[in-house]
């Protein structure tokens, strides 16, 4: 994989969950980003339009790295964790959006992120750029059917929120959001699919004051997430 961005790659190397094997960078990120001479990796100094087509992409910042594929872990490493909070995507096929609700999950210290293995969104540098390297500490998971990983964290003992905007979600501070929870989001423009959003525990929605019905999906997650934070943290104090 060719990540790049400087917020990516610098968050790659300090995690060290996979290797960087070299970079490529400006002379002017070289001599500006410390981190990126003292890396231990090798640098090699190259043009700006040689960093746009190594990593396919205008949104380089001037640097790119080629590393190891994502790291995936299973479904039930992110159960196994006790009290776990675990946001899951329905269908989110947008890596920008997948990206930024990964920053904010990381943020908030969730558990990990679900994602489906069809139609949804994968960890691509598209996507870790937008997480500003989040997705290089945050675990995420992929499942070949969202419903059955709700059932199953159901079985371990998780409750699931679904977020929607539907005349039967309870207002989203009415849960305690305490113990294992996971929360699903659905897809840009659709929403949860009607058979996911039937496996869910309860529905929860944000409140819309103004004019428009709805939220982009990553701004409703951390409106959701945050709000969810803070609860947790009341109920452990």
């Amino acid at each position: 994989m060719i990540l790049y961005g400087r917020n990516a790659i610098h968050e790659a190397l300090r995690a060290r969950r996979r290797p960087v094997h070299e970079i490529w960078a400006t002379a002017s990120v070289i001599e500006h980003e410390a981190w990126v001479r003292d890396s231990g990796v090798q640098v090699h100094t190259v043009t700006t339009a040689d960093v746009s087509h190594r990593s396919d992409s205008e949104e380089h910042q001037g640097i790119c790295a080629r590393t190891d594929g994502y790291p995936y872990v299973s479904a039930a490493e992110l159960l196994a964790k006790p009290d776990p909070l675990i946001v899951a995507l329905d269908e989110v096929q947008d890596p920008q959006n997948l990206g930024a609700i990964c920053r904010t999950a990381e943020s908030v210290g969730a558990t990990g992120v679900v994602i489906p293995e069809r139609r949804a969104a994968e960890v691509t540098p598209s996507a870790c750029k937008a997480s500003a390297g989040a997705l290089e500490w945050l675990r995420v998971a992929r499942v070949r059917n969202l419903a059955d990983f709700l059932g199953e964290a159901q079985q371990a003992g998780s409750w699931c929120y679904g977020a929607a905007a539907v005349p039967e979600a309870v207002d989203y501070l009415q849960p305690d959001w305490s113990g294992g929870v996971v929360l699903v989001l659905g897809a840009e423009g659709k929403g949860l699919r009607p058979r996911v959003a039937s496996c869910c525990d309860q529905l929860v929605r944000l409140p819309l004051l103004g004019n428009l019905d709805s939220l982009n999906v990553s701004a409703a997650a951390a409106a959701l997430l945050y709000g969810i934070l803070q609860k947790r943290v009341d109920s452990a104090s």
